[in-house]
């Protein structure tokens, strides 16, 4: 009796499982940590057209941010497999079972790094020109842990990059005082490059932060095999009183983002919920469990990161919606 043919598995859901897996590969659901803080400073640098810059310079942000990211994690993973191969807690990654192979990852990462690069030659060739040197600096964090204790910086100015990046593809220059100010003043500086700085040292706040909480899993690990973590030099409880300390100077600085803005009552309103937020993270960090670890790491920030974005939407596309609170 001739055994049964193998069951064949219908197209769709095999194109779905590879996506699924390579999503899985580049943790394409954290994606939401810094894309949200690029949008809203994409949303701030096209004020004067209601938030909106094109549906083509639009697109070409996605395209670059996204490529940046997927580039960054890519490299990540094929720098770290073997420290991963020996972590308990990611020795089921893709590249340590053969799931995905080095040449596979290899490739995507230098596909991902053209795809950012086409996307800027796209935007401006002020963003062309750039767009090196933003790879060098979002592939750099993933050697530092390596060396310096302060990886959670380089990690921050890693995806400070997104803002900055956002804002320059709306505006294709870098202008320190508002176009068509006539010197140097307050209201000059409210629509120039310090807007998007500032919402850039906010992000390089918040990572130092959120990374801190999600280094405390790997204290034990790192301190073992000569990886380099404040966690590390600190231990855990002085790591988590210095993460809280960057979170609250980050909302300090959201805070200045919004007077530079001349934001007003949905802006503040939605930075108080931020604020209780982040109190719950760091409530959560403090048990130091994987559940309340994911929970700290993922879930609040993702929240953070895309109310952020909706009340800055709010207060430049709906002006109609903008109340005044004083």
């Amino acid at each position: 009796m001739s055994a049964a043919p193998p069951a064949t598995v219908p197209w769709g859901l095999a194109i779905w499982s590879q996506v699924r897996k390579w999503a899985s590969f580049v943790r394409f659901s954290h994606t939401v940590f810094a894309l949200p803080f690029a949008l809203s400073s994409m949303v701030v640098a096209a004020r004067e057209n209601r938030g909106w810059p094109g549906a083509l310079v639009f697109v070409l942000i996605l395209v670059a941010m996204i490529s940046a990211r997927t580039c960054a994690m890519a490299f990540n993973r094929i720098v770290d497999r073997r420290f991963d191969a020996l972590n308990p807690r990611t020795a089921q990654r893709h590249l340590v079972t053969g799931e995905i192979s080095l040449t596979s990852a290899v490739t995507l990462c230098v596909l991902s790094a053209g795809g950012l690069m086409m996307a800027s030659w796209g935007l401006n060739p002020l963003c062309f020109g750039l767009s090196p040197v933003a790879l060098v600096i979002v592939c750099f964090y993933s050697l530092t842990k390596r060396f310096t204790d302060y990886t959670h910086v380089w990690l921050g100015i890693a995806l400070a990059i997104a803002p900055l990046g956002a804002w320059l593809a709306v505006r294709g220059r870098i202008d320190f005082l508002a176009p068509g100010s006539n010197g140097f003043s307050w209201g000059a500086l409210r629509g120039g490059f310090l807007v998007p700085l500032t919402l850039a040292i906010a992000v390089v706040l918040w990572l130092i932060g959120f990374d801190i909480i999600y280094a405390t899993q790997d204290y034990e690990f790192d301190r073992t095999h000569g990886l380099r973590s404040l966690v590390v030099r600190w231990g855990p409880k002085n790591a988590l009183m210095l993460a809280f300390l960057a979170h609250l100077l980050m909302w300090g600085v959201l805070v200045l983002f919004g007077v530079l803005n001349t934001f007003r009552l949905a802006y503040w309103l939605g930075a108080v919920v931020i604020l209780g937020l982040l109190v719950a993270e760091h409530l959560l960090a403090r048990r130091r469990d994987v559940r309340s670890i994911n929970i700290a790491f993922f879930k609040l920030n993702s929240v953070i990161s895309l109310m952020f974005l909706g009340i800055v939407v709010v207060e430049v596309v709906f002006p109609w919606f903008r109340l005044r609170w004083y």
